[in-house]
């Protein structure tokens, strides 16, 4: 089928409204548009470059989980959670009882995002596995009486109620034939469509089935980067599109909801490969940002530390991973005194790498915020 002759699907009249029943999506594509085809050219070319950085960078992985970390604020920031990059960074003890429940579906959805990259090496992205990392992102937070890790048995809907919803999802009866077509698309290797404009049409499927009560929208966008990932389209977990989603938060529902309703797939695989592209440049610039800040750390700051320079690297390498710290974690990771460590502590202020948060006299929290800036460039100096 020609993406030109997508015919998204039918309302199908219920009791009391109208659910849409999207068309199955496992079957040949042929990609005709001239535009699409340039687009994906770009978009290939850009995560191609991506790639090439990912393997170059010395422990990647380090870096990587600032990555995921942006990914589930802002990913739980598009549902309305209000926990920044530089709250996800602390302890739950430290973190305004009022927003402890924002902050855990954060916390929630960084082990997912973890644990589904982990599964990859031994499941398939499937079923299975989506209704695990589910499981994981509503575990013990508001959604936990929604039926964490299994579809919905009851209709749901977007919007305040049914009667005046904007989109409602297919009836309960048709999830899990839908699901099991779209996890058949997922993994078919017979039918040679391109990988960026499978998981175009697979995302838009999962957001128009909405399998589940509540999580849909962090689930689908997880999907974007499980699939990339494991299909080898990402060497490592580096490209999330939730930012770009957000950004263009109008134009994404937008889109999606123009799918539905005019059968119109190629305004939003442009849409979607734009997002690719604009995301894949950002996060090539933050790879070239981390480089050029590790190089002038190591070469041009950490010897003026002389003898401590050891234990400047050993917390530069912690500092990488989560760029906040104080006293007490400086002091245990170091395996040293807490004098000692708020001696490191403030030798790493007067070289410009760490900076005081609180203000306080104790209890202090210090960031490594050149580094934090690269992820969250909207934050003050």
């Amino acid at each position: 089928m020609d993406l030109q002759d997508f015919i998204s699907g039918k309302h199908i009249k219920q009791l009391e409204y109208k659910s849409f029943s999207p068309e199955k999506i496992n079957h040949e594509w042929i990609i005709s548009t001239p535009e699409v085809n340039k687009l994906l050219s770009e978009a290939n070319r850009l995560i191609g470059e991506l790639n090439a950085f990912s393997q170059i960078i010395p422990d990647v992985d380090f870096f990587i989980k600032m990555h995921i970390l942006k990914e589930a604020t802002t990913s739980s920031r598009i549902e309305g959670t209000k926990t920044n990059m530089e709250e996800a960074l602390v302890k739950e003890k430290d973190i305004n009882p009022e927003k402890r429940d924002d902050w855990a579906e954060v916390q929630n959805y960084i082990k997912a995002i973890n644990t589904s990259i982990e599964e990859l090496e031994k499941l398939p992205i499937s079923n299975r596995l989506i209704k695990n990392t589910h499981k994981i992102i509503l575990s013990g937070v508001r959604g936990k009486h929604k039926i964490p890790g299994e579809f919905r048995i009851s209709q749901n809907w977007i919007g305040a109620t049914l009667k005046d919803a904007i989109f409602i999802p297919p009836h309960q009866s048709e999830v899990i034939e839908l699901m099991s077509d779209l996890e058949k698309f997922i993994n078919d290797e017979e039918n040679h469509i391109p990988h960026l404009i499978k998981i175009a049409i697979a995302h838009y499927q999962f957001e128009t089935i909405h399998p589940f009560l509540d999580g849909n929208g962090r689930i689908g966008r997880l999907l974007i980067t499980l699939y990339l990932v494991s299909n080898d389209v990402l060497k490592k977990p580096s490209l999330y599109l939730s930012d770009f989603f957000e950004k263009n938060k109008g134009y994404y529902y937008d889109n999606l909801m123009t799918v539905r309703l005019t059968s119109n797939l190629t305004q939003w695989i442009k849409f979607f490969l734009v997002g690719v592209i604009q995301t894949s440049k950002e996060s090539i610039q933050v790879f070239k940002d981390i480089i050029a800040l590790k190089n002038n750390i190591e070469t041009e700051r950490l010897p003026k530390l002389g003898s401590k320079i050891e234990n400047g690297q050993l917390l530069m390498k912690q500092l990488f991973q989560i760029p906040i710290t104080d006293s007490k974690q400086v002091s245990e990771l170091l395996k040293i005194s807490a004098s000692t460590a708020n001696r490191l502590i403030k030798d790493l202020i007067d070289l410009e790498i760490l900076t005081e948060l609180t203000g306080y006299k104790r209890n202090r929290k210090f960031m490594f915020k050149e580094y934090f800036k690269i992820f969250h460039t909207d934050i003050k100096n």
